[in-house]
């Protein structure tokens, strides 16, 4: 199977985003769930999270992945692992309307969350409380705006989904029915060090298959994000949110 910029990035990180997997199982850790309750990891990427969710906390966990070439780096991570984690690829979606309601779901920059294109904070949030059981929690984490971005960053960074302040992600989660039970920035060092290791990696890859056919795509990939990267530092942060639907 041929490879992408995620995937090489995704390889060389613990979690795929801008926050550690300490800052994750804290937050889980706080839904206070009992072993064998029922998670989701949506958009998985290389499975860690879903892993720690199985093997840290018991928890009967559903992992899903709509790359395919994600799906299988993350299906070598499982079953590594040994973790009994039931690797799904499909959308999101289409996968957790065929499941039943779950104490857990977590996701973490995921995109095109509820099948619709570009979802507003509030349409996601909406969506997948209707995915949980009764005072079931949601693990949120994505892009923050931590000031007004200039408008060409607006529009090239949300071209799958849209995002808002820490206020507005608070505000659009209880609108949709949930209690905010805790929230958590990245500090600038953790956005940076995750930005620097997806952009390392590719780099490396580059240097070392300058004539692999997917030569072209990961570097254009690449130098897309660490310019959007870069040139959004002062703007762009990562949040992570526990909620608990009322």
């Amino acid at each position: 199977m041929s490879t992408s910029y995620n995937r090489i990035a995704y390889e060389a990180l613990e979690v795929c985003n801008g926050v550690t997997l300490q800052a994750v199982e804290d937050a889980v850790a706080r839904a206070d769930l009992k072993p064998g309750a029922r998670a989701a990891d949506v958009g998985t990427g290389n499975a860690t999270v879903a892993i720690r969710l199985a093997q840290t906390f018991g928890l009967a966990v559903t992992a899903i992945e709509y790359d395919p070439v994600m799906a299988e780096l993350a299906a070598g991570r499982i079953a590594a692992s040994g973790a009994a984690v039931d690797l799904v690829i499909g959308s999101a979606a289409d996968v957790l309307a065929d499941l039943s309601p779950l104490d857990l779901i977590t996701a973490l920059g995921t995109t095109n969350i509820n099948g619709e294109g570009r979802p507003t904070p509030e349409a996601g949030f909406a969506f997948l409380k209707g995915r949980l059981a009764s005072g079931g929690h949601l693990l949120w984490g994505d892009l923050v705006w931590t000031a007004e971005p200039p408008a060409p960053l607006r529009m090239i960074a949300e071209a799958t989904n849209q995002y808002t302040d820490d206020a507005g992600w608070k505000a659009a989660a209880e609108a949709a029915g949930f209690e905010v039970i805790g929230s958590e920035i990245s500090s600038q060092a953790v956005f940076d060090a995750y930005a620097a290791a997806a952009d390392g990696a590719a780099r490396d890859w580059l240097a070392a298959n300058p004539e692999a056919p997917e030569a072209a795509s990961v570097q254009a990939a690449a130098d897309r994000v660490k310019m959007v990267l870069e040139f959004g530092r002062p703007f762009i942060g990562f949040g992570l949110y526990l909620l608990k639907a009322r």
